[in-house]
Protein backbone atom coordinates (compact mmCIF):
# COMPACT_ATOMS: atom_id res chain seq x y z
CA UNK A 1 0.00 0.00 0.00
CA UNK A 2 2.66 2.31 0.81
CA UNK A 3 4.56 1.50 -2.24
CA UNK A 4 1.40 2.55 -4.34
CA UNK A 5 1.04 5.48 -2.28
CA UNK A 6 4.43 6.42 -3.42
CA UNK A 7 4.11 5.79 -7.01
CA UNK A 8 0.83 7.60 -6.69
CA UNK A 9 2.43 10.70 -5.78
CA UNK A 10 5.14 10.01 -8.15
CA UNK A 11 2.73 9.95 -11.05
CA UNK A 12 0.61 13.17 -9.69
CA UNK A 13 3.80 15.36 -9.90
CA UNK A 14 5.31 14.15 -13.20
CA UNK A 15 2.76 15.75 -14.51
CA UNK A 16 1.47 18.46 -12.31
CA UNK A 17 -0.87 20.69 -14.34
CA UNK A 18 -2.83 18.08 -15.32
CA UNK A 19 -3.22 16.47 -12.25
CA UNK A 20 -4.66 20.07 -10.92
CA UNK A 21 -6.92 20.32 -14.05
CA UNK A 22 -8.23 16.91 -12.91
CA UNK A 23 -8.77 17.78 -9.51
CA UNK A 24 -10.92 21.20 -9.98
CA UNK A 25 -13.95 19.94 -9.85
CA UNK A 26 -13.26 18.03 -6.82
CA UNK A 27 -11.90 21.45 -5.43
CA UNK A 28 -14.44 23.46 -6.73
CA UNK A 29 -17.16 20.98 -5.45
CA UNK A 30 -15.82 20.24 -1.65
CA UNK A 31 -15.33 24.74 -1.29
CA UNK A 32 -18.22 25.49 -2.08
CA UNK A 33 -19.87 22.55 0.41
CA UNK A 34 -17.53 23.44 2.60
CA UNK A 35 -18.65 27.42 2.52
CA UNK A 36 -22.70 26.54 2.16
CA UNK A 37 -21.98 24.55 5.49
CA UNK A 38 -20.09 27.15 7.45
CA UNK A 39 -21.98 29.67 6.45
CA UNK A 40 -25.32 28.20 7.28
CA UNK A 41 -24.15 26.69 10.75
CA UNK A 42 -23.14 30.35 11.44
CA UNK A 43 -26.55 32.03 11.10
CA UNK A 44 -27.89 28.61 12.73
CA UNK A 45 -26.08 29.49 15.85
CA UNK A 46 -26.74 33.15 15.56
CA UNK A 47 -30.52 32.77 15.48
CA UNK A 48 -30.34 30.63 18.76
CA UNK A 49 -28.45 33.12 20.60
CA UNK A 50 -30.78 35.50 18.93
CA UNK A 51 -33.89 34.18 20.57
CA UNK A 52 -32.52 32.99 23.54
CA UNK A 53 -30.53 36.52 24.39
CA UNK A 54 -27.74 36.84 26.32
CA UNK A 55 -27.62 33.98 28.77
CA UNK A 56 -30.35 35.12 30.98
CA UNK A 57 -32.76 31.98 29.76
CA UNK A 58 -36.23 33.61 30.37
CA UNK A 59 -39.35 32.25 29.41
CA UNK A 60 -42.44 33.36 29.79
CA UNK A 61 -45.82 31.34 30.38
CA UNK A 62 -48.90 33.40 28.94
CA UNK A 63 -52.36 32.78 28.93
CA UNK A 64 -53.71 32.35 25.35
CA UNK A 65 -56.23 30.98 23.29
CA UNK A 66 -55.68 29.30 20.05
CA UNK A 67 -52.10 30.22 20.45
CA UNK A 68 -52.25 33.58 20.73
CA UNK A 69 -51.59 35.65 23.75
CA UNK A 70 -54.44 36.87 25.75
CA UNK A 71 -55.32 40.06 28.20
CA UNK A 72 -58.21 40.18 30.15
CA UNK A 73 -58.02 43.95 28.10
CA UNK A 74 -59.47 41.64 25.50
CA UNK A 75 -62.74 41.35 26.46
CA UNK A 76 -62.37 37.96 27.23
CA UNK A 77 -63.26 36.27 30.59
CA UNK A 78 -60.52 34.68 32.45
CA UNK A 79 -61.94 34.50 35.99
CA UNK A 80 -61.52 30.60 35.77
CA UNK A 81 -57.99 30.38 35.77
CA UNK A 82 -56.35 29.46 39.01
CA UNK A 83 -54.83 32.03 41.52
CA UNK A 84 -51.17 31.73 41.43
CA UNK A 85 -50.52 31.58 45.24
CA UNK A 86 -47.15 31.45 46.69
CA UNK A 87 -47.36 27.44 47.28
CA UNK A 88 -47.81 27.26 43.25
CA UNK A 89 -44.74 29.24 42.75
CA UNK A 90 -42.61 27.40 45.24
CA UNK A 91 -43.97 23.91 43.36
CA UNK A 92 -42.52 25.25 40.46
CA UNK A 93 -39.10 26.56 41.61
CA UNK A 94 -38.69 22.83 42.82
CA UNK A 95 -38.48 21.86 39.01
CA UNK A 96 -34.82 20.54 38.10
CA UNK A 97 -34.88 22.85 35.08
CA UNK A 98 -36.02 26.22 37.06
CA UNK A 99 -33.82 28.57 38.94
CA UNK A 100 -36.44 31.22 39.46
CA UNK A 101 -40.05 32.03 39.38
CA UNK A 102 -42.36 35.48 38.96
CA UNK A 103 -45.28 36.47 38.49
CA UNK A 104 -47.05 39.31 36.94
CA UNK A 105 -50.17 41.56 35.40
CA UNK A 106 -49.85 42.84 32.06
CA UNK A 107 -51.88 45.35 29.97
CA UNK A 108 -51.85 47.26 27.11
CA UNK A 109 -52.86 50.75 27.16
CA UNK A 110 -54.56 52.37 24.09
CA UNK A 111 -55.72 54.93 25.88
CA UNK A 112 -52.45 57.02 26.76
CA UNK A 113 -49.93 57.76 29.44
CA UNK A 114 -49.87 61.16 30.22
CA UNK A 115 -47.05 63.87 31.06
CA UNK A 116 -47.62 66.90 30.61
CA UNK A 117 -48.62 68.03 27.11
CA UNK A 118 -46.34 64.89 26.61
CA UNK A 119 -48.62 61.12 25.20
CA UNK A 120 -47.28 57.88 24.52
CA UNK A 121 -49.64 55.22 23.42
CA UNK A 122 -49.38 51.50 22.71
CA UNK A 123 -47.28 51.17 25.87
CA UNK A 124 -46.89 47.57 27.96
CA UNK A 125 -47.54 47.94 31.76
CA UNK A 126 -46.78 45.37 33.90
CA UNK A 127 -48.22 44.86 37.49
CA UNK A 128 -44.97 43.12 38.85
CA UNK A 129 -43.24 43.20 42.34
CA UNK A 130 -38.81 42.82 42.39
CA UNK A 131 -38.61 39.82 41.55
CA UNK A 132 -39.96 39.92 38.08
CA UNK A 133 -37.65 43.04 37.54
CA UNK A 134 -34.50 40.81 38.48
CA UNK A 135 -35.50 37.59 36.40
CA UNK A 136 -36.13 40.13 33.48
CA UNK A 137 -32.67 41.31 33.66
CA UNK A 138 -33.38 45.01 34.45
CA UNK A 139 -30.65 47.06 36.24
CA UNK A 140 -31.64 50.39 38.15
CA UNK A 141 -30.32 53.48 35.94
CA UNK A 142 -31.89 56.46 38.02
CA UNK A 143 -33.92 56.45 41.24
CA UNK A 144 -34.87 53.17 42.82
CA UNK A 145 -36.86 49.48 42.68
CA UNK A 146 -39.66 48.86 45.08
CA UNK A 147 -39.93 48.73 48.36
CA UNK A 148 -41.86 47.17 50.84
CA UNK A 149 -43.42 50.12 51.80
CA UNK A 150 -44.79 50.24 48.42
CA UNK A 151 -46.66 47.04 48.67
CA UNK A 152 -48.05 47.45 52.05
CA UNK A 153 -48.95 50.86 51.78
CA UNK A 154 -50.79 50.35 47.84
CA UNK A 155 -48.70 53.37 46.83
CA UNK A 156 -49.18 54.71 43.24
CA UNK A 157 -45.31 54.48 42.17
CA UNK A 158 -44.00 53.11 39.10
CA UNK A 159 -40.60 52.68 37.21
CA UNK A 160 -40.15 53.64 33.73
CA UNK A 161 -37.40 51.80 31.42
CA UNK A 162 -35.20 54.44 29.93
CA UNK A 163 -36.84 55.23 26.27
CA UNK A 164 -40.32 55.72 28.15
CA UNK A 165 -38.73 58.38 30.45
CA UNK A 166 -37.36 59.92 27.52
CA UNK A 167 -40.17 60.28 25.25
CA UNK A 168 -42.63 61.13 28.53
CA UNK A 169 -39.79 63.81 29.88
CA UNK A 170 -37.88 65.13 26.67
CA UNK A 171 -34.56 64.64 29.19
CA UNK A 172 -35.76 66.25 32.03
CA UNK A 173 -35.18 64.30 35.32
CA UNK A 174 -38.30 62.33 35.75
CA UNK A 175 -37.90 60.98 39.39
CA UNK A 176 -40.72 62.23 42.08
CA UNK A 177 -42.71 63.66 39.05
CA UNK A 178 -45.96 62.15 38.39
CA UNK A 179 -47.62 60.86 35.43
CA UNK A 180 -51.18 59.85 34.45
CA UNK A 181 -52.16 55.61 33.66
CA UNK A 182 -55.92 55.13 32.80
CA UNK A 183 -56.43 58.25 34.68
CA UNK A 184 -54.39 57.69 37.72
CA UNK A 185 -51.55 59.83 39.29
CA UNK A 186 -48.13 57.58 39.26
CA UNK A 187 -45.42 58.93 40.80
CA UNK A 188 -42.02 58.02 39.19
CA UNK A 189 -39.58 56.40 41.41
CA UNK A 190 -37.09 54.52 39.82
CA UNK A 191 -35.58 54.10 35.88
CA UNK A 192 -34.22 51.19 34.78
CA UNK A 193 -32.68 49.86 31.24
CA UNK A 194 -32.02 46.24 30.15
CA UNK A 195 -29.03 44.93 30.98
CA UNK A 196 -28.28 42.98 27.41
CA UNK A 197 -24.55 41.54 26.48
CA UNK A 198 -25.71 40.29 22.86
CA UNK A 199 -27.04 42.32 20.58
CA UNK A 200 -28.15 40.29 17.05
CA UNK A 201 -27.33 41.87 13.67
CA UNK A 202 -30.01 43.29 12.29
CA UNK A 203 -30.35 43.13 8.55
CA UNK A 204 -33.78 44.19 7.87
CA UNK A 205 -37.54 44.72 9.59
CA UNK A 206 -38.06 41.34 9.98
CA UNK A 207 -35.29 40.81 11.71
CA UNK A 208 -35.93 43.86 13.68
CA UNK A 209 -39.62 41.93 15.08
CA UNK A 210 -38.26 38.84 14.93
CA UNK A 211 -35.67 39.24 17.46
CA UNK A 212 -36.73 42.44 19.51
CA UNK A 213 -40.32 42.61 19.40
CA UNK A 214 -42.24 43.77 22.22
CA UNK A 215 -39.35 45.04 23.75
CA UNK A 216 -38.77 47.95 22.15
CA UNK A 217 -42.07 49.34 22.86
CA UNK A 218 -42.71 51.95 26.35
CA UNK A 219 -42.46 49.59 29.31
CA UNK A 220 -44.27 50.94 32.16
CA UNK A 221 -43.65 48.79 36.06
CA UNK A 222 -46.25 49.10 38.48
CA UNK A 223 -46.02 47.64 42.11
CA UNK A 224 -48.60 44.27 41.43
CA UNK A 225 -50.35 45.28 44.86
CA UNK A 226 -51.57 48.67 43.17
CA UNK A 227 -52.97 46.59 39.93
CA UNK A 228 -56.26 46.12 41.21
CA UNK A 229 -56.67 50.25 41.64
CA UNK A 230 -56.13 50.43 38.06
CA UNK A 231 -57.79 47.72 36.46
CA UNK A 232 -59.38 45.00 37.94
CA UNK A 233 -59.18 42.53 40.91
CA UNK A 234 -60.22 39.56 39.40
CA UNK A 235 -57.13 39.51 36.62
CA UNK A 236 -54.74 36.37 36.51
CA UNK A 237 -50.79 36.45 36.49
CA UNK A 238 -49.14 35.63 34.14
CA UNK A 239 -45.57 33.86 34.79
CA UNK A 240 -41.72 34.46 34.01
CA UNK A 241 -39.35 31.45 34.43
CA UNK A 242 -36.19 31.37 34.60
CA UNK A 243 -34.58 27.98 33.62
CA UNK A 244 -30.93 26.93 34.89
CA UNK A 245 -29.38 26.73 31.37
CA UNK A 246 -30.21 27.53 27.95
CA UNK A 247 -30.70 23.85 26.92
CA UNK A 248 -33.01 23.84 30.16
CA UNK A 249 -36.04 26.74 29.07
CA UNK A 250 -38.06 24.19 26.89
CA UNK A 251 -38.18 21.86 29.73
CA UNK A 252 -39.04 24.47 32.35
CA UNK A 253 -41.62 26.20 30.20
CA UNK A 254 -43.85 23.26 29.25
CA UNK A 255 -43.54 21.92 33.03
CA UNK A 256 -44.64 25.40 34.52
CA UNK A 257 -47.61 25.42 31.60
CA UNK A 258 -48.38 21.82 32.13
CA UNK A 259 -48.65 22.54 35.99
CA UNK A 260 -50.96 25.82 35.61
CA UNK A 261 -52.89 23.98 33.08
CA UNK A 262 -54.03 21.15 35.76
CA UNK A 263 -56.01 23.56 37.51
CA UNK A 264 -58.07 24.74 34.73
CA UNK A 265 -61.18 23.14 33.48
CA UNK A 266 -60.95 20.82 30.55
CA UNK A 267 -63.35 22.33 28.74
CA UNK A 268 -63.26 26.12 30.02
CA UNK A 269 -63.88 28.79 26.99
CA UNK A 270 -64.24 32.16 27.13
CA UNK A 271 -67.97 31.86 26.60
CA UNK A 272 -68.23 29.15 29.33
CA UNK A 273 -68.25 25.47 30.43
CA UNK A 274 -68.54 23.13 27.16
CA UNK A 275 -68.07 19.40 27.29
CA UNK A 276 -67.68 19.32 23.33
CA UNK A 277 -65.82 23.05 22.62
CA UNK A 278 -63.61 23.18 19.91
CA UNK A 279 -60.03 22.38 21.46
CA UNK A 280 -58.59 25.81 19.87
CA UNK A 281 -61.25 27.64 21.40
CA UNK A 282 -59.99 26.86 25.07
CA UNK A 283 -58.34 29.35 27.57
CA UNK A 284 -55.09 28.15 28.69
CA UNK A 285 -51.31 28.52 29.58
CA UNK A 286 -48.56 28.58 27.07
CA UNK A 287 -45.09 28.81 26.98
CA UNK A 288 -43.37 30.91 24.98
CA UNK A 289 -41.14 28.39 22.75
CA UNK A 290 -38.15 30.62 22.12
CA UNK A 291 -36.79 27.59 20.95
CA UNK A 292 -38.92 25.96 18.61
CA UNK A 293 -39.05 29.44 16.81
CA UNK A 294 -35.26 28.97 16.17
CA UNK A 295 -35.71 25.78 15.43
CA UNK A 296 -38.27 27.10 13.13
CA UNK A 297 -35.74 29.53 11.54
CA UNK A 298 -32.80 26.82 11.24
CA UNK A 299 -35.21 24.25 9.22
CA UNK A 300 -36.06 27.29 6.80
CA UNK A 301 -32.19 27.87 6.26
CA UNK A 302 -31.41 24.04 6.34
CA UNK A 303 -33.80 23.28 3.63
CA UNK A 304 -32.37 26.16 1.54
CA UNK A 305 -28.82 24.89 2.37
CA UNK A 306 -29.50 21.30 1.28
CA UNK A 307 -30.65 23.00 -1.93
CA UNK A 308 -27.47 24.76 -2.48
CA UNK A 309 -25.38 21.07 -1.10
CA UNK A 310 -27.37 19.49 -4.30
CA UNK A 311 -26.21 22.03 -6.63
CA UNK A 312 -22.58 22.06 -5.26
CA UNK A 313 -22.76 18.37 -5.52
CA UNK A 314 -22.86 18.49 -9.38
CA UNK A 315 -19.20 19.43 -10.04
CA UNK A 316 -18.40 16.78 -7.75
CA UNK A 317 -20.01 14.28 -10.22
CA UNK A 318 -18.21 16.54 -12.95
CA UNK A 319 -15.07 16.22 -11.02
CA UNK A 320 -15.62 12.54 -10.62
CA UNK A 321 -15.96 11.78 -14.32
CA UNK A 322 -12.71 14.13 -15.19
CA UNK A 323 -10.84 11.63 -12.86
CA UNK A 324 -12.57 8.39 -14.59
CA UNK A 325 -10.90 10.37 -17.63
CA UNK A 326 -7.51 11.11 -16.85
CA UNK A 327 -7.19 7.57 -15.57
CA UNK A 328 -8.61 6.26 -18.17
CA UNK A 329 -5.96 8.33 -20.21
CA UNK A 330 -3.14 7.22 -17.69
CA UNK A 331 -3.89 3.28 -18.48
CA UNK A 332 -3.69 4.12 -22.05
CA UNK A 333 -0.14 5.73 -21.35
CA UNK A 334 1.40 3.38 -19.16
CA UNK A 335 0.01 -0.11 -21.18
CA UNK A 336 3.55 -1.08 -21.62
CA UNK A 337 4.28 -0.35 -17.93
CA UNK A 338 1.06 -2.74 -17.08
CA UNK A 339 2.10 -5.44 -19.77
CA UNK A 340 5.90 -5.67 -17.96
CA UNK A 341 4.80 -5.94 -14.34
CA UNK A 342 1.81 -8.96 -15.43
CA UNK A 343 4.85 -10.57 -17.59
CA UNK A 344 6.93 -10.80 -14.13
CA UNK A 345 4.33 -12.03 -11.95
CA UNK A 346 2.25 -9.29 -11.13
CA UNK A 347 -1.58 -10.45 -10.33
CA UNK A 348 -4.97 -8.78 -11.13
CA UNK A 349 -5.08 -7.10 -7.89
CA UNK A 350 -1.75 -5.35 -7.51
CA UNK A 351 -2.66 -3.55 -10.74
CA UNK A 352 -6.10 -3.06 -9.68
CA UNK A 353 -4.77 -1.44 -6.62
CA UNK A 354 -2.38 0.64 -7.91
CA UNK A 355 -4.57 2.69 -9.94
CA UNK A 356 -7.14 2.77 -7.39
CA UNK A 357 -4.76 3.84 -4.64
CA UNK A 358 -3.28 6.98 -7.29
CA UNK A 359 -6.96 7.30 -8.10
CA UNK A 360 -7.67 7.69 -4.45
CA UNK A 361 -4.49 9.89 -4.07
CA UNK A 362 -5.76 12.43 -6.39
CA UNK A 363 -9.14 13.10 -5.27
CA UNK A 364 -8.34 12.78 -1.58
CA UNK A 365 -5.68 15.62 -2.23
CA UNK A 366 -8.38 17.78 -4.37
CA UNK A 367 -10.75 17.33 -1.49
CA UNK A 368 -8.00 18.79 0.96
CA UNK A 369 -7.32 21.78 -1.29
CA UNK A 370 -11.04 21.86 -1.36
CA UNK A 371 -11.20 22.03 2.19
CA UNK A 372 -8.79 24.71 2.62
CA UNK A 373 -10.50 26.65 -0.43
CA UNK A 374 -13.55 26.35 1.31
CA UNK A 375 -12.54 27.57 4.82
CA UNK A 376 -11.17 30.65 3.28
CA UNK A 377 -14.45 31.07 0.57
CA UNK A 378 -16.57 30.93 4.03
CA UNK A 379 -14.68 34.11 5.56
CA UNK A 380 -14.57 35.79 2.44
CA UNK A 381 -18.05 35.72 2.62
CA UNK A 382 -19.03 36.25 5.61
CA UNK A 383 -16.54 39.42 5.74
CA UNK A 384 -18.34 40.53 2.72
CA UNK A 385 -21.95 39.82 3.06
CA UNK A 386 -21.99 40.01 6.99
CA UNK A 387 -23.17 37.22 7.56
CA UNK A 388 -21.96 34.96 10.60
CA UNK A 389 -19.50 31.84 10.33
CA UNK A 390 -18.50 28.45 11.95
CA UNK A 391 -16.80 26.05 10.71
CA UNK A 392 -17.87 22.33 10.45
CA UNK A 393 -15.22 20.03 11.42
CA UNK A 394 -17.78 17.14 10.70
CA UNK A 395 -18.74 18.66 7.42
CA UNK A 396 -14.60 18.76 6.97
CA UNK A 397 -13.70 15.39 7.61
CA UNK A 398 -17.20 13.72 5.47
CA UNK A 399 -15.65 16.42 2.36
CA UNK A 400 -12.34 14.28 2.32
CA UNK A 401 -13.92 10.73 2.85
CA UNK A 402 -16.30 11.74 0.34
CA UNK A 403 -13.77 13.10 -2.39
CA UNK A 404 -11.82 9.55 -1.73
CA UNK A 405 -14.91 7.84 -2.36
CA UNK A 406 -14.96 9.12 -5.45
CA UNK A 407 -11.54 8.44 -6.59
CA UNK A 408 -12.59 5.26 -5.51
CA UNK A 409 -15.45 4.86 -7.68
CA UNK A 410 -14.66 6.65 -10.80
CA UNK A 411 -10.97 4.66 -10.82
CA UNK A 412 -12.80 1.66 -10.57
CA UNK A 413 -13.45 1.17 -14.72
CA UNK A 414 -9.73 2.34 -15.53
CA UNK A 415 -8.30 -0.11 -12.90
CA UNK A 416 -10.32 -2.93 -14.09
CA UNK A 417 -9.25 -2.05 -17.45
CA UNK A 418 -5.77 -2.15 -15.96
CA UNK A 419 -5.90 -4.86 -14.15
CA UNK A 420 -7.37 -7.25 -17.38
CA UNK A 421 -4.79 -5.90 -19.88
CA UNK A 422 -3.48 -9.06 -21.61
CA UNK A 423 0.33 -9.11 -20.83
CA UNK A 424 1.32 -9.98 -24.42
CA UNK A 425 -0.88 -7.47 -26.15
CA UNK A 426 0.47 -4.60 -23.43
CA UNK A 427 4.03 -5.35 -24.57
CA UNK A 428 3.61 -5.05 -27.80
CA UNK A 429 1.30 -1.84 -27.92
CA UNK A 430 2.46 1.02 -29.77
Amino acid sequence: MIENIRLSFQGIFSHKMRSFLTMLGIIIGIAAIIAIVSTIKGTNDEIKNSLVGSGDNVVTVNITQAGMEVLPSDGIDLKKLPIIDDGMIDTIKNYDSVEDVAIYHKAITYEGINHSNNQLTGSYIFGCNNDYIRILNYKIHEGRLFTEDDFKDFRKVCILDSATAYALFNGEDPINKTIEISGNPFVVVGIVEKNDNYQPIINNIDDWYTYYGEETSSVILLPDAIWPVVYSYDEPYQVVVKAKSTEDMQDAGKKTQDYLNSFISSSYTPTGDREDSDEEEKVKYKSEDIMQKAKDLQELQNSTSTQLIWIASISLLVGGIGVMNIMLVSVTERTKEIGLKKAIGARKGAILGQFLTEASVLTSMGGILGVLTGIALAYFISNVAEVPVAISVPAIVISVLFSMIIGIVFGLIPSIKAANLNPIDALRYE
